[in-house]
């Protein structure tokens, strides 16, 4: 039973012109519980009633009466207020959680849908660094919650391995390609590759000649000259090597890596397509889509010189996979600056004439900055992330080896913490909200964090362990009606609502706050209430509960792509 919904069921009852989805829009949580579990305010019907929000209220409250499921029900002000009876709610929400197990807070919402995540997506040949880690982190998460709520969920790394940089880097290498560079480029990709990026931004100042040498030889690969291709797949393949390093650590896997070159053999269809449809306009021999009259600025789909951009790339990709996946949604993770493209894509899509285009969604973050100024890889102002996530790891084994010396698998702990504590960090605030990066924050083991958050779990997986006892939801649950206990069970039936917060908002954050108040909350409750005590009823109440926290913490971790340490 969802006690919400059990609100809203009896307000509709006696209010008959209201429908359930405005009753529950317009149940409210109370602020402090002496007023209520729930509160429906009454301002909406002072016009139908022509009296006073207070006195509605009050009438409301005698029209209702008394309901089984709640202890008492009163007006307090203009406010209908409901107040569970404890241990009913309480034998609710842990009989549901026990059976349903990890698969409590899930719904069938996405059965029978399919829906792309696209996320992640570096350029090759260039580091794979700290403004990587939003979208790699944020995807990651989105994808998980959409697979738990079962959609057939498909993952998709759009690499950046065309357009006109592998052009400076293909000159690049021709230019100052010696045998032993060919072996650093080998022993350390992204870091050589990156200094010849570097270069020859730096001599293009020099010599703008470089510049037209450059789209020369972009437009060489995309004509398929071999000397062009048997590089950029050089190029391509080592730098995979590294990202996969890194993906590896963070436990990511992608069902795809068609990036932008994927779509290159494409490119001719959706030009000829676009012409065809009278979209195609030309402007200093290049080609536009005109989007002025619906307030964005016109789109160039395709270079003066034959080549084609992002734009042209991202249609051909939204084409191949709705005609592949038939997408119920497809969902790009990509940042903010990138908006202006995203709505130019999507209205060229929809003057295509695919109606499909409403189910493309940009899922926007904001930038990640350094501390001392903003990233450059041109100027190779980087901080790569494998770095970031090696330091977090090396600064928790510090932290083990100073707190608990015995630790078991300190090497597998150190690795779980320390990434845990990166990903949680990235992901406790609105994804849309800039940040400035920082170590000390990232890496801070105090108050609300990923490690409070693993320290917790592993509190519950340790007295479940000394219990030496099967649990079972086989209890008297007028136990678990005291201020502590019934805090916790409120929090345990927030869970599925922060899973679809999260869902239909495409923000992690909802889960990674919510996971931080239900530790919060057991914690109160294990301090003031002991668990495994001679009582044999009391035991088995709170062994129940304890062992319903852990479970949805478990879950809550997972679907931020973090991982749950037994023992810490």
């Amino acid at each position: 039973m969802d006690f919400k919904e059990r609100v809203a069921e009896i307000f509709t009852s006696i209010e008959t012109d209201l429908s359930l989805e405005d009753a529950l829009l317009l149940i409210e949580t109370p602020p402090s519980p002496d007023m209520g579990d729930f509160a429906v305010p009454c301002f909406k019907f002072a016009k139908k009633y022509r009296k006073s929000p207070t006195a509605i209220a009050a009438e409301l409250t005698e029209k209702i009466g008394n309901v089984e499921e709640f202890e008492k029900i009163e007006s307090m002000g203009p406010y209908v207020n409901f107040f569970v009876d404890k241990k009913h709610y309480a034998e609710k929400i842990l009989k549901t959680a026990f059976k349903e197990k990890e698969g409590y807070g899930s719904t069938n919402v996405g059965e029978g849908k399919s829906v792309i995540v696209e996320f992640s997506s570096p350029n090759i040949a260039k580091p794979f660094h700290i403004g990587h880690i939003r979208t790699t982190i944020i995807g990651n998460s989105i994808y998980k919650i959409y697979k738990y709520l079962g959609y057939n969920t498909i993952t998709i790394n759009h690499l950046g391995d065309y357009g006109t940089q592998f052009g400076m880097l293909i000159s690049a290498y021709k230019k100052w390609g010696s045998p032993e560079i060919v072996e650093a480029i080998e022993k350390n990709p992204i870091q050589e590759l990156l200094k010849l990026y570097v270069k020859y931004n730096q001599e293009m100042e020099e010599h703008p000649e470089y510049k037209d040498e450059a789209r020369y030889w972009f437009k060489e690969l995309e004509n398929g000259n071999e000397e062009a291709i048997k590089l950029w797949t050089w190029f391509r393949e080592v730098s995979l090597m590294e990202f996969n390093r890194v993906y590896d650590m963070l436990n990511i896997k992608f069902d795809s890596y068609a990036g932008e070159s994927f779509y290159s053999d494409k490119m001719p269809a959706v030009m000829k397509e676009l012409e065809e449809k009278g979209l195609l306009k030309d402007s200093q021999g290049a080609k536009i889509v005109e989007l002025q009259e619906f307030g964005l600025t016109d789109a160039v789909v395709q270079k003066s010189d034959g080549s084609t951009l992002y734009v042209t790339r991202d249609i051909a990709a939204a084409k191949y996979r709705k005609e592949t996946y038939d997408f119920y949604k497809n969902i790009y993770v990509v940042g903010a600056p990138q908006k202006l493209h995203f709505e130019q894509w999507r209205k060229i899509i929809n003057l295509m004439g695919y109606e499909w285009s409403d189910d493309c969604v940009h899922v926007m973050f904001g930038t990640v900055s350094l501390e001392d100024g903003v990233l450059s890889t041109r100027k190779g102002r980087v901080v790569f992330l494998e770095d970031v996530l090696n330091k977090a790891i090396e600064k928790t084994t510090e932290i083990i080896n100073d707190r608990n010396t015995d630790l078991e698998n300190k090497e597998e702990v150190a690795k779980q913490v320390g990434i845990g504590a990166v990903i949680f960090q990235e992901l406790f605030n609105n994804r849309i909200k800039d940040y400035t990066f920082s170590w000390e924050k990232t890496l801070s083991f105090e108050g609300e964090t990923g490690p409070y958050v693993q320290y917790t779990y592993a509190r519950t997986c340790s007295i479940l362990r000394k219990a030496e006892q099967e649990v079972n939801d086989n209890v008297d649950y007028s136990i678990l009606t005291d201020k502590e206990a019934f805090n916790v069970i409120k929090k345990l039936d927030g869970f599925k609502s922060s899973v679809l917060g999260a869902h239909d908002k495409y923000e992690p954050f909802f889960i990674t706050r919510y996971i931080v108040g239900l530790a919060q909350e057991f914690n109160r409750f294990y301090h003031e209430c002991p668990i495994i005590v001679e009582d044999k009823e009391i035991k088995k109440a709170r062994l129940l509960l304890t062992k319903t926290v852990n479970t949805v913490l478990k879950k809550g971790m997972e679907l931020l792509g973090m991982e749950a340490p037994e023992r810490m």
